[in-house]
């Protein structure tokens, strides 16, 4: 004798499935939600940091890349400074509209407005950092790749004397720190710098 199928009725089976339903409603919203805006207003809540870094920079006409290390420290909106440790001794002190580069007693001061294409580089660190999009987008063209933990925001030069010194930048970070920035210049040199917190003591 045959067994009749059992019967479920709309409301059980709304029961089943509701909490699958909202689950993937969830994580469909989580993943609309986030994008460019959601990453630079996690980067502005940062008003200050801290961190080590390592550049490899890879020229045509050198066999091997160049290596340097060193910290990083920034205060929002606009104070960021790059000391290099090795090989040798170097900071580059950006406050405002002034970059400072300094080499042992020399101290050398540029007024970015004077050197648009530097500016619009700087620009594209400084505007990450400050959390700034209209800042980049006045630079370049913005696109997203990855999640919320784990990200890189792709850097596109829009003005043509820009694309004949940078092709690309591209700036991977997880959640609101940055871990990497990667520039591909117009002719086949680069660098990459990877950035680290150091360890609480």
């Amino acid at each position: 004798m045959k067994t009749r199928p059992a019967s479920f009725s709309p409301r059980f089976v709304a029961r089943l499935f509701l909490p699958l339903t909202l689950l993937l409603a969830s994580t469909a919203g989580q993943a609309a939600e986030w994008g460019i805006d959601q990453l630079m207003q996690g980067l502005a809540q940062t008003r200050s940091d801290h961190a080590r870094f390592v550049e490899r920079k890879s020229i045509a006409m050198l066999d091997k890349p160049v290596e340097s290390s060193g910290e990083l420290f920034y205060t929002a909106p606009d104070h960021l400074e790059k000391r290099t440790i090795k090989p040798k001794p170097e900071s580059m002190i950006l406050d405002r509209g002034t970059l400072a580069i300094v080499r042992g007693r020399q101290r050398h001061d540029l007024s970015l407005p004077d050197y648009p294409e530097l500016a619009a580089f700087i620009d594209s660190i400084r505007g990450t950092l400050a959390g700034d999009r209209k800042a980049l987008e006045r630079n370049y063209r913005l696109s997203l790749e990855g999640t919320a933990e784990h990200w890189t925001l792709q850097l596109l030069p829009v003005d043509e004397r820009m694309r004949i010194v940078v092709k690309r930048i591209r700036i991977a970070g997880v959640r609101d720190q940055l871990r990497s920035i990667e520039i591909t210049q117009d002719d086949g040199d680069s660098s990459l710098m990877l950035i680290e917190k150091p360890a609480a003591p």
